[in-house]
């Protein structure tokens, strides 16, 4: 039996991620401000932080005021036939073949190891940054203090993730100002928050860092430990397309990220059809998602529910799922000449 790869020790310094131009805003630096001086003094007094040292940091480092604006416009936001061409289109699943041939070492060992399919490793990485292609401009220091000290609504969740950033940093040996990402702070090719990062990354290549940006075996063992760690059912499957029928069903679908809490059966007798092999004893929730010609109607799984711990949407659950299920087809045949399906064509 392989035993699961713990996360590397501290002991010595990984190499810093790649610095990329990005925003910078001439606004006072971010050490200058008492909400930010307070919280350096609460990391000093908690966590034996260097204080002078963690000022030096905030003064190197400003509040970008275009991430506010960023967070309000999300792409789930969408309706799903506009969702789903952005993430499943002929780009992304002729990346995925690429990406998935390049590291079918390590994907066939994460699904060893933790029992998930690489068709979904690869589509969680696909989604997040097309294969490595955009992890994101934004130094994760500034991103997570913005949203930290000058987004109110979400402010209790980002301050405790830059904690979690400064913390990680510390114990890998990484300059804090070095790291890029998103405008939310995700790192890396699978987009870790910090609080992910320390809790589910791996050093899966065994060279001691945990390196998330430009290692793909380490993203690849850390996409697959997080979705073990959250409850992912090896052999199980996701979601099935359903048709409905009657007057039951309506009061039947989920409008809300949930668990799974109807059994098949009990679906079936309200007007509820999988279209696909599947047990009546399976847990499963209704989906109705917009589609361009009207809605579709899907049963989602535990292993679905499992896709959103990773991000809280069912429209990006489903987006890995159709996107991992492409990508799992292409793989299985001989790419060159293959004609992508009438739905994906001209779609980019």
């Amino acid at each position: 039996m392989e035993v699961p790869v713990v996360p590397a020790p501290d002991s010595t310094p990984a190499p810093a991620p790649d610095l990329a131009t990005g925003p910078v805003d001439a606004g006072q630096p971010l050490a200058s401000r008492p909400d930010v001086q307070a919280f350096i003094r609460e990391m000093a007094a908690r966590h034996g932080f260097n204080a002078d040292r963690l000022r030096a940091t905030f003064g190197r480092a400003h509040a970008q005021p275009s991430i506010i604006a960023a967070m309000s416009r999300p792409a789930e936001a969408k309706p799903w036939h506009a969702y789903r061409t952005i993430f499943v289109n002929p780009r992304r699943i002729q990346g995925g073949v690429a990406f998935w041939q390049a590291n079918a070492a390590a994907l066939a060992r994460a699904e060893r190891i933790y029992g998930v399919p690489p068709e979904y490793v690869v589509a969680i990485i696909g989604v997040e940054t097309q294969y490595g292609g955009n992890m994101g401009k934004y130094r994760v220091l500034e991103a997570l203090s913005t949203l930290a000290f000058d987004y109110p609504r979400r402010a209790a969740y980002f301050r405790k993730e830059l904690e979690n950033f400064l913390l990680l940093t510390r114990a890998e040996g990484i300059d804090p100002l070095a790291p890029r990402g998103s405008y939310a702070g995700a790192m890396g090719l699978g987009q870790f928050m910090p609080g992910s990062f320390r809790s589910y990354a791996v050093d899966f290549d065994g060279d001691g860092h945990r390196d998330l940006w430009r290692n793909p075996r380490d993203a690849i063992g850390s996409v697959a430990n997080y979705f073990k760690k959250n409850g992912w059912r090896t052999g199980e499957p996701v979601a099935t397309p359903a048709r409905v029928g009657g007057a039951a069903y309506p009061a039947l679908v989920s409008r809300q990220v949930s668990q799974p809490r109807y059994s098949v059966a009990s679906l079936r007798a309200r007007g509820v059809l999988p279209q696909g092999p599947v047990s009546d004893a399976q847990s499963a929730l209704l989906l109705e998602l917009q589609g361009r010609e009207g809605p579709e109607y899907w049963l989602g799984f535990d292993n679905f529910y499992v896709i959103t711990r990773y991000n809280r949407s069912q429209l990006y659950a489903m987006a890995v799922h159709q996107l991992g299920q492409a990508i799992r087809e292409y793989h299985a045949r001989p790419y060159a000449g293959v004609a992508m399906p009438a739905a994906l064509a001209g779609v980019d």
